[in-house]
């Protein structure tokens, strides 16, 4: 099982970061060590100070696949979820000033949440989900898919280019604007179509 994430899928986020339009889909993996354990709290780790959430859609891969055609690309999930890409800001632009790759701002353990799961079946149109991340209360993260450079039925065909797509590895297909840092006794409360798909308090 592995954590495929995608990067700069929504212009104003790629806008904030003053990054550059990419011509393709950023891909990076995070294992599956950094999934954060169901009702733990997020630990902030000690080789950062300054650690951002970054909420994203989450698709599960339900069959096996390579080479996906993009029309058939649906196929090959039938759940969608909510979760964050926690990133180590600081490292992360270290390591991008040096040209080197990002997993240790990326991937270290507790780095990925993911939430409950939503029967596609459930959902009115997959290409225009609502979600949403607040911080204590507050909204600090609001996105639509229909804003991703990239679909996810886009996004399944290009990653299965590269890796084979097997049972139960997710896909992160991008973080809207309003990414920003977290601190001990936050609260994070991350919403999709209406339905709370997870609560996490930092420490």
């Amino acid at each position: 099982m592995k954590l495929i994430c995608i990067g700069r899928n929504y212009t104003d986020h790629i806008a904030e970061l003053k990054n550059e339009k990419p011509e393709h889909p950023v891909v990076f993996i995070k294992p599956d060590s950094a999934i954060l354990l169901q009702k733990m709290p997020f630990v902030i780790p000690t080789f950062s100070n300054d650690i951002h959430h970054e909420v994203e859609v989450l698709v599960k891969i339900n069959k096996l696949g390579k080479h996906i055609d993009t029309k058939f690309a649906h196929k090959y999930y039938d759940e969608i979820g909510l979760g964050i890409d926690f990133t180590a800001r600081d490292v992360q632009n270290e390591l991008k000033q040096k040209g080197l790759p990002w997993e240790k701002a990326k991937s270290f353990d507790g780095a990925a949440v993911i939430g409950d799961w939503i029967s596609k079946a459930d959902i009115k149109d997959i290409a225009d989900l609502s979600f949403s991340l607040s911080k204590n209360g507050k909204i600090v993260q609001q996105g639509q898919s229909s804003h991703m450079l990239w679909t996810i039925d886009e996004i399944i065909a290009y990653v299965s280019q590269y890796f084979t797509l097997k049972i139960g590895d997710i896909i992160f297909t991008g973080t809207p604007a309003g990414v920003g840092p977290v601190a001990s006794g936050d609260q994070l409360v991350g919403e999709l179509e209406g339905h709370q798909l997870f609560s996490i308090k930092v420490k």
